[in-house]
C-alpha cells in the first residue's frame, strides 16, 4: 500500500533500520538513531541499484514522488538515473567559479594575501554574477568579451585588461586540468581600448623634497602616523609592508628589518638595513606599541595594523594632494635621487626596492646580494635627506657606495 504522511510521522526507529515502501521502487529508511532518507530501488544493465531522493522532512512524500517517477522516465530513455546525477555534479564541479577559486587557492601559497584578495574580489564583482555558472569549457570568446563590455561601459578600462588577464589564467589552468580544450580569452587581444599609462605621485625635486621632511616633522596628528611618515622616506619600502611591520621582524641592535616572504611581492624574504635615523625613529616608538603585535597598529585597535590610507590621509592633511605626493610616492622619490642625482648603482637600488634584478647569466639575485652596499646606501641616503631638511646645501652630487666601509 502507498504511504501516507500520518504513517511516516508515526513510523518509530527500532534497532536495525526499517524499510516503509511506498510502490515503484520507492521507499522510506528508517536508521535505529532516527533519520529518514527516501531511496529508489531500481535495475539497469541487469544489476539492482539504489538511488538518494532526499532526507524526511526536509523532502516530503509528494517530492520523493515527483523524483522517483522523473528518474523511472530517464529509466525508460534508457539512461540510469545514478550517472546521470554524477554527470551533472561533474559539471557543475566544472563551472568557471569553481575553476577560478581552485585556481587561486592553489596559487594563494605564491601569492600576497592582499593579491589573492583583489583578484577575487575582481571575479566576483565582474564576473561571477554574469559567468560563474557556465561550464568553464563552454565559455565563448563572445562571451567574455561581453563582460569585459561592462567593465568598460563605467570607464573602468584598467580593470577591464586586468580582469581579461584573470580570466586567461583561469582558462589555462582549466586547460591544463582538463576542463577546457582551448583558452578563448587569447582570440580577444587586442579587442580592448589602451590604458593611458599613469604614474603614482611623489616628489623627486630636492629642495621640495626638504620642505616635505620639515612638514612631517611638524605633523600635528597622532604619534604613530607621524613615525609611519618618518620612516617612509627612509625605508622606502613598499606602504603595505610599512603599515604591517610587526616588532618580531626587526634587530634594532644589528640595525636590520626582516620582512618575511609572505608578504613581499616577490614571495622572497626581504632585508631592509637601518640607517642611525631610522633606529631612532623606532626607538622611539618601541615604549608606546612594542607590547603589541604591530609597530604601527590601528588607531581603533592595536590587533589591526594601522590603516591604508592613513599616510595618505595625513599627507593631504599636510597639504599635498593626492596628484602630488603619494604613500608610494616615497619608493619612486628615492629611486630617481639615488640614481640621478647620487649616481648610485641601479643594481643596488633595485634590490634595495625588491624588485626583481637578474645577473647577466639570469640568476636572481638572493636576498643577501650587495647587504654591505644596501647598507652604506641606506645610511647615505639618510644623511643626504637630513641635508634636505636642513636647507643645507649639498656638497657634491656623488655618492660612492663600495662594499669596503665598516657599517
Amino acid at each position: 500500500m502507498p504511504l501516507s504522511d500520518p504513517e511516516i510521522r508515526s513510523a518509530k526507529p527500532t534497532s536495525k533500520p526499517q524499510r516503509l515502501f511506498d510502490g515503484g521502487g520507492l521507499y522510506l529508511e528508517v536508521a535505529p538513531a532516527g533519520g529518514r532518507w527516501w531511496r529508489l530501488k531500481y535495475r539497469y544493465g541487469g544489476k539492482e541499484k539504489r538511488l538518494s531522493l532526499g532526507v524526511y522532512p526536509a523532502t516530503g512524500l509528494k517530492a520523493a514522488r515527483k523524483k522517483r517517477d522523473d528518474a523511472r522516465e530517464l529509466l525508460a530513455a534508457g539512461i540510469d538515473p545514478s550517472e546521470q546525477r554524477r554527470s551533472a555534479k561533474l559539471a557543475q564541479a566544472d563551472t568557471l567559479e569553481v575553476v577560478a577559486r581552485e585556481w587561486i587557492a592553489k596559487r594563494s601559497a605564491k601569492w600576497a594575501p592582499s593579491h589573492c584578495s583583489r583578484i577575487l574580489l575582481r571575479l566576483e564583482n565582474d564576473v561571477f554574477p554574469w559567468l560563474g555558472t557556465r561550464p568553464v569549457g563552454a565559455i565563448s570568446a563572445r562571451e567574455i568579451l561581453d563582460c569585459l563590455g561592462r567593465i568598460e561601459a563605467r570607464g573602468a578600462i584598467e580593470t577591464a585588461h586586468r580582469v581579461l588577464g584573470n580570466f586567461g589564467q583561469v582558462m589555462r589552468y582549466a586547460v591544463a586540468t582538463g576542463r577546457a580544450e582551448r583558452n578563448p580569452a587569447a582570440d580577444l587581444r587586442g579587442a580592448l581600448p589602451e590604458v593611458n599609462p599613469t604614474h603614482r605621485s611623489a616628489i623627486t625635486n630636492p629642495d621640495r623634497i626638504g620642505a616635505l621632511l620639515r612638514a612631517i616633522d611638524a605633523y600635528s596628528g597622532m604619534f604613530v602616523t607621524r613615525c609611519a611618515l618618518q620612516l617612509a622616506p627612509l625605508l622606502f619600502v613598499r606602504p603595505g609592508e610599512l603599515r604591517q611591520a610587526e616588532w618580531v621582524e626587526f634587530n634594532l641592535d644589528q640595525a636590520i628589518w626582516t620582512i618575511p616572504a609572505t608578504r613581499m611581492k616577490m614571495r622572497q624574504d626581504h632585508i631592509v638595513p637601518l640607517a642611525p635615523q631610522a633606529v631612532a625613529i623606532l626607538r622611539d616608538l618601541q615604549p608606546l606599541t612594542s607590547e603589541g603585535r604591530y609597530v604601527f597598529p590601528g588607531a581603533r585597535t592595536s590587533a589591526r595594523p594601522m590603516s591604508n590610507n592613513a599616510v595618505n590621509a595625513a599627507l593631504r592633511r599636510m597639504g599635498y594632494p593626492r596628484d602630488e605626493m603619494s604613500g608610494h610616492g616615497f619608493r619612486a622619490m628615492a629611486r630617481t635621487v639615488l640614481d640621478e642625482v647620487l649616481h648610485v648603482r641601479t643594481d643596488y637600488i633595485e634590490h634595495q626596492l625588491a624588485h626583481a634584478v637578474r645577473d647577466p647569466n639570469g640568476r636572481a639575485y638572493n636576498r643577501t646580494a650587495h647587504l654591505v652596499e644596501r647598507r652604506n646606501m641606506m645610511v647615505a641616503w639618510a644623511n643626504y635627506l637630513d641635508q634636505l631638511k636642513a636647507d643645507e646645501p649639498v656638497a657634491g652630487n656623488v655618492v660612492k657606495i663600495t662594499g669596503n666601509h665598516a657599517r
